[in-house]
């Protein structure tokens, strides 16, 4: 099951943190949370949402644990000597940053978006309506045309 849908895993992970040792430690507390609630899945839902609930869920949790606790920065030198410079990957840097900056509930929703899940199937994994969203959707998208 972890080797099928560690990539939505991943990614579920990678858009709640820019530090990539956060996201492994998203990445490893999710597979806690799916391990423990291996159990009580019912199979009401496709084993795939299911998991993109738990990593969603999960990564929503940390969040709210990290505003409550003290802020911390991490040292750097500020320096990367790997920066790609390429077009398409500072567009996708700015895209990222924005959406970055949403609340993580339009975060998921967005993500989920970006993976081209039906309207009906992100519903199902976030726990609104298809029609609900729709108009976060559109919501959302006017939102980041807005941010600087």
């Amino acid at each position: 099951m972890i080797r099928e849908h560690k990539g939505t895993i991943y990614t579920v992970c990678y858009m709640f943190s820019n530090d990539p040792d956060e996201v492994a430690d998203l990445f490893q507390e999710t597979l806690i949370n799916l391990w423990r609630g291996s159990g009580t899945f019912r199979g009401d839902s496709a084993q795939g949402s299911w998991i993109w609930k738990v990593a969603l869920n999960t990564c929503i949790s940390s969040d709210r644990k990290k505003k409550r606790g003290p802020q911390t920065s991490p040292l750097s030198m500020d320096i990367d000597l790997f920066e790609d410079q390429n077009a398409d990957t500072r567009q996708i840097g700015l895209l990222r940053s924005r959406i970055g900056k949403l609340g993580p509930f339009d975060r998921a929703i967005v993500l989920l978006w970006l993976e081209n899940l039906s309207y009906e199937e992100i519903g199902q994994i976030v726990g609104i309506s298809p029609k609900n969203v729709s108009v976060r959707l559109v919501r959302i998208k006017e939102q980041l045309k807005k941010m600087q």
